[in-house]
This record gives structure tokens, sequence and C-alpha cells, in this order.
């Protein structure tokens, strides 16, 4: 079989122009149509962790700053409260320095967590199925050996003597 080529048609209409890259517009379109949606329904996307760490950190400043404490304002007044306000200034003038330094530390940091707690979680889920997957027959024959005697009642494996708090 020998492949033949269609001889175009002189007397046909001209390929009109196209967008080459209709495809990819409509799906950037889309796109950003969808980021729209979700920003509208769930509000801006978090940033990065060092962002959120300088969020925290001011919050953090605002509130202590803020903090009107009876022990504050009865013992020592207006003073221990402009104390408060300056070591709140104080640390927030040293944290802010190291958190626009090493913005990337601080990502590799969350990504480390995350990464911690989902071990944390596989790690528990497996014990659970450990726990969870006893069978009734188990669960029967550790009864008939408590009823049995063969058992020690729970009151430890160890050796030593049973002492009396009577």
């Amino acid at each position: 079989m020998s492949e033949e080529r269609p001889v175009s048609d002189p007397y046909e209409e001209p390929a009109r122009a196209t967008d080459a890259d209709a495809w990819a517009t409509a799906c950037a379109e889309d796109l950003a149509a969808e980021k729209a949606r979700r920003r509208a329904e769930y509000g801006p996307r978090p940033g990065s962790a060092a962002e959120e760490l300088k969020k925290f950190v001011d919050t953090v400043a605002d509130k202590l700053s803020g903090l009107q404490s009876p022990l504050l304002g009865g013992l020592a007044g207006p003073g221990a409260q402009q104390v408060v306000r300056q070591v709140v200034q104080q640390a927030k003038a040293a944290v802010e320095p190291v958190i626009e330094r090493n913005p990337d530390v601080f990502d590799h940091l969350a990504a480390a967590g995350g990464e911690l707690l989902a071990a944390y979680r596989s790690a528990v889920q497996a014990q659970e199925q450990r726990w969870t997957a006893r069978t009734a027959e188990d669960l029967t024959r550790e009864g008939r050996e408590d009823r049995d005697g063969r058992r020690d009642g729970g009151e430890g494996t160890g050796p030593g003597e049973r002492i009396d708090l009577d």
C-alpha cells in the first residue's frame, strides 16, 4: 500500500487563520475562572510558611500589646503595659529579619512537619488496625483463660511479691 496525499483543490477556499493555541487559551481562561470561583468561595490561598509566620507574629504581638490584664493594671499600672509593649516590639524586631532572610527555611520546615504528621498518622492507623483485628475467637479464648485462672488477672507479670497496702 502506498500512501497518497490528497491533491488540494485550487478552487477550494483558503484555510482561515485560526488561533494556533486556541485550546491552551481556552484552558487558561477556564483555569482563571475556576481560581476566581474558589477565591470567592474559600477566600485567598495561604501564603508561604514565612508569610504565615510573619502574620502569626504580628497577630500575637498585637494581642499582647492590647492585653488589659487586671494584674498589670491593678498592681503596676500603665508602666507594666509599656514594658510588655516594649518586650513585644523587641521580640518582633528580632524575629522579622530572620524570617525575611530565610523564607525557604520555613517552607522546608513546614513540609517536614507535614511529613512527620503523615508518618505519625500512618503509625497510629497501623496500630489501631492491629488492635481492632482481633477476632471474636481471640476474645472468647481470653475470656475463658481469665475464668479458668490460667491467666494472671491483671496483677502484673513481673517478678516480685504482692505488697499489701492495708
